[in-house]
């Protein structure tokens, strides 16, 4: 008798350990259980060259989502990222969307311009003006191959 309560507490004590790892894993993994703490929002641009899903979205230099998936709209030839943002910050209908880079040569993210002189965007609505990154291997090229038209400076006696 005495072996299978000793089994027993043995067991209970697995599963509160399965059960603490999975509460960690939800918590520290910034996984929501039922969706309920974000909202999504679209961003069009022209090139998201360099970015990729679960990529981080920043206002003020502070993360406040990611970018859930990068989907390709043919008939206005755009690329649409749609973006999990949470559901405490606003952003306007007159917000910015870029695409810029984390350091020198780091990860691209989406930094977000809130604006705040129109009405709140809500879930689903769409972040109009978009700046699409500048490619930096396009402008080394044309730099090294001359390409780049120098500009005359007058001087001014």
């Amino acid at each position: 008798m005495k072996k299978y309560s000793l089994e027993t507490i043995v067991g209970i004590f697995v599963l509160i350990g399965l059960l603490c790892v999975g509460y960690m894993t939800i918590k520290f993994g910034k996984i929501g259980m039922f969706g309920g703490d974000y909202y999504i929002l679209y961003a069009r641009f022209t090139s998201v060259s360099g970015l990729r899903v679960d990529s981080p979205v920043e206002i003020e230099g502070i993360e406040v989502g990611r970018v859930e998936q990068l989907i390709i709209d043919q008939d206005k030839q755009l690329a649409v990222l749609k973006l999990r943002i949470q559901k405490d910050i606003r952003v306007y209908d007159d917000a910015v969307a870029s695409i810029k880079t984390s350091g020198l040569i780091g990860d691209k993210l989406i930094k977000i311009d809130p604006g705040g002189g129109g009405d709140i965007l809500k879930p689903g609505g769409t972040i109009t003006e978009t700046n699409s990154p500048v490619d930096i291997e396009d402008l080394i090229s044309k730099y090294a191959f001359g390409d780049l038209k120098k500009e005359d400076k007058k001087e001014t006696k």
